[in-house]
């Protein structure tokens, strides 16, 4: 079970842009992984290397590869691979930089989650059940420790159906928009999911707006508000039979750092409304929004590096919906703990690329629900047809997903995972 070769290629994410996919070997078996990447990333976040210049723009990622097969591959070949918490802290302490400038953190990730897999395969169980084990066992696999069956929980899904901010070119200020269908199993929620989709499709068609999708399978029509983009949700989940509220509830992903102007007055500008808002007067407007309509999630309401704000608005509004930290937290434990002891938000979004490797990315889930946080797991605006987070969401049980539009390749992928891991557990 010890690793005998790494290697890696630059293949292309949703958006068009070069990623990074990496292969890991064990005995003659090889485990993969594709790095996603975000469009609006949070200044904390772990460090993408990329390579400058013209070609791709300067968003190539040989630079990354290089090191992946030159001191990475160096680094791990020879070790169980099973032993994922000792593979990721040699990554780490050979990178050497907090934010993992050095090798770049997806070059980290790639080799860090193509490790699982090639584990996984050795050991001919289904990934979720080995991540499971890897959780429970502090990042080491131990056969002997038997795993309760059938005792995972399927997550709560939530999908973006309308696009806007950094994921749309439209004038559309809140970047994402979703629905969550409320139903016993993940099979019903996407097709509920799917349902609405389509019918939110129709509406817009018989407005003469735009269906042209954003980077997550949104639509991205011009509306003329934010409030717009509600009701029309709305008006879709009646038209297609349900009930808003008990059958689909809806969340928002503000994404505020990105209308955030850090300059003397501090105000978040909402511009195609044409306001500047106060973070209390922000809040106010959440609170109104909660008391209108069925949202239950609202991410990143306020500027990564507005504690105040964040303070002011979980006591306003975190006793009525879930206050999701993205931006603010970036799936690092002391941001997380951070949180904690100024008490903002009551819930972390996981994605691995900002912590930059597995186990990095487990103890920021650990954390989190050690300290009442409820975690969501999330894809990225960029993202490859790699399903490894519908099997990580039901390997930790944190219960909530979002990996975009039920439609796109990429996107379907995750939803097409999550129905195969329920039949297989209602199965066994």
């Amino acid at each position: 079970m010890k690793i005998s070769d790494v290697r890696a290629i630059q293949i292309l994410d949703s958006r068009g842009n070069p990623t990074i996919k990496a292969f890991v070997k064990v005995n003659d078996i090889w485990g993969d992984f594709s790095v996603p990447s975000g469009a609006s990333i949070g200044t904390h976040e772990a460090l993408e290397l990329r390579d400058g210049g013209k070609k791709y723009h300067g968003l190539g990622v040989n630079k990354a590869i290089i090191n992946i097969l030159g001191p990475i591959r160096d680094a791990v070949l020879g070790i169980d691979v099973t032993n994922q918490k000792l593979i990721d802290k040699i990554l780490i302490e050979l990178d050497g930089t907090e934010n993992k400038s050095n090798l770049g953190a997806n070059a980290i990730l790639s080799v860090s989650g193509a490790v699982t897999r090639a584990a996984s395969k050795s050991l001919k169980i289904p990934l979720y059940k080995y991540l499971r084990g890897i959780y429970e066992q502090n990042g080491v696999w131990q056969p002997d420790l038997m795993i309760a069956e059938n005792n995972y929980i399927l997550p709560e899904l939530y999908f973006n159906v309308i696009n806007g901010g950094k994921h749309a070119e439209n004038n559309i200020d809140i970047q994402e928009s979703m629905i969550v269908p409320h139903a016993k199993t993940v099979t019903e929620r996407i097709r509920i999911a799917s349902e609405v989709y389509q019918s939110l499709k129709l509406i817009l068609k018989s407005m003469n707006l735009q269906t042209g999708l954003g980077d997550e399978g949104g639509f991205a029509p011009n509306l003329d508000s934010n409030t717009k983009t509600i009701e029309i949700i709305l008006e879709a989940i009646q038209k297609s039979g349900y009930r808003a509220g008990s059958d689909v509830s809806i969340a928002l992903d503000i994404a505020a750092s990105e209308i955030y102007e850090n300059d003397k007055d501090k105000k978040y500008v909402l511009a195609s409304e044409n306001v500047a808002l106060s973070s209390l007067q922000l809040t106010s407007w959440y609170k109104e929004l909660i008391s209108k309509y069925p949202i239950i999630s609202i991410e990143d309401g306020l500027d990564e590096d507005d504690w105040d704000g964040w303070k002011l608005m979980t006591e306003r509004v975190g006793d009525k919906v879930q206050l999701v930290g993205d931006d603010l937290f970036v799936t690092n434990v002391g941001r997380i703990n951070e949180g904690v002891d100024h008490n903002v938000a009551n819930a972390v979004l996981i994605k691995m690329n900002q912590a930059g490797t597995i186990s990095e990315t487990f103890d920021a889930i650990r954390f989190s629900t050690k300290n009442y946080y409820k975690a969501m797991i999330s894809h990225r605006s960029g993202e490859t047809d790699d399903p490894f987070i519908a099997d990580l969401t039901v390997a930790v049980g944190v219960a909530q997903l979002k990996a975009g539009a039920p439609a796109r390749g990429e996107r379907i992928a995750k939803y097409n995972r999550l129905i195969e891991i329920e039949h297989e557990i209602i199965n066994n």
